[in-house]
């Protein structure tokens, strides 16, 4: 029977933690957790932003985009829940090509979006005076589609190149999710060609947002090390500050997981790093903007106190 054929039919089955059932169930409790978490802080901090005026600026409309892309990502926690808890372990061909190439997109865009708001907090602190005429709302909306576009063709490139490849009727995948590097590996053929590309784009979609970013941070330090006002100077890192932690988090898995010779890491180690990546770098990044922003903290006590009332005024109509 083809290979294609056979995978089509069957499958694939994951290999999640097969050896450690223990971790298994262990796991299976922290995505429950941070999947609640992502859910919660990210619909808040569109809600909060939406609904206060004084956050319809380009920094929140970029950190909407960012919470909605962190929202995404959890679609794939569901499929990861059933596949920890279940007696069996599959995955239908059709579920595993569309898993591979939305995360794909995914994990694509949010390295663009993240150089694009560091971008925005560049023009905000070194040329204040200029900030609104240049990141005006068609830039912004520009920009913003770019960075979708691009990463969706990026996906469409490297998915279809992964899943062009042979497996010989191999279906068994050891990982609890279709993610680029676990497909390469099932292929019954040299991969040399694919890894290659995946190596290029990741230089282009991985290194050189984060070499942008870098460059964006550098002129940013100077202008902070220049102001005279102490507050000035705390505002601009306390701004700042919640990006450069969610950069440092999340293209320091990335690069670790892409970056690196195919057989370089062990058979456990890439699942962990997709699940720090997957699940808690979209629950942290809620924590993370709205601890370290005044703004945003008093956007949401305002929407909790208005959904409070609502409730409020709905038992008092119901009585």
């Amino acid at each position: 029977m083809d290979q294609n054929n056979y995978s089509s039919l069957h499958g694939f089955i994951l290999l999640v933690f097969s050896d450690h059932p223990k971790l298994e169930t262990a796991l299976s409790g922290v995505f429950t957790i941070f999947y609640l978490i992502t859910l919660v802080g990210n619909t808040a901090i569109i809600l909060a932003s939406l609904l206060d005026s004084h956050l319809h600026t380009p920094m929140y409309f970029f950190l909407r985009n960012l919470s909605f892309l962190d929202l995404c990502f959890t679609t794939i926690v569901p499929q990861i829940l059933v596949n920890l808890w279940g007696p069996i372990k599959t995955i239908t061909f059709v579920g595993c090509v569309i898993q591979l190439y939305v995360y794909m997109w995914l994990g694509s865009t949010e390295c663009l979006l993240l150089a694009v708001m560091s971008y925005d907090r560049f023009i905000a602190i070194c040329k204040p005076l200029h900030y609104l005429v240049i990141m005006n709302p068609h830039l912004c909306l520009k920009m913003v589609i770019m960075v979708w576009s691009i990463s969706l063709a990026c996906s469409l490139v490297l998915c279809t190149l992964t899943m062009n490849l042979p497996r010989c009727g191999n279906n068994i995948l050891n990982h609890f999710l279709c993610e680029l590097p676990a497909m390469i590996k099932i292929a019954c053929v040299d991969t040399t060609a694919v890894e290659m590309s995946v190596f290029a784009l990741g230089i282009i979609f991985v290194l050189t947002p984060l070499f942008l970013i870098l460059i964006s941070y550098g002129y940013i330090a100077r202008a902070v090390l220049r102001m005279k006002s102490k507050a000035g100077q705390r505002k601009a890192v306390n701004t700042c500050g919640s990006h450069v932690t969610v950069v440092s988090i999340f293209y320091g898995t990335i690069i670790y997981m892409y970056l690196q010779p195919g057989n370089s890491s062990s058979k456990d180690q890439g699942k962990f790093l997709t699940l720090f990546y997957s699940t808690l770098t979209p629950s942290l990044n809620p924590l993370i903007y709205t601890l370290r922003n005044k703004d945003m903290k008093d956007a949401l006590k305002k929407l909790i106190r208005v959904a409070y009332e609502s409730t409020k005024m709905k038992r008092k109509w119901k009585s």
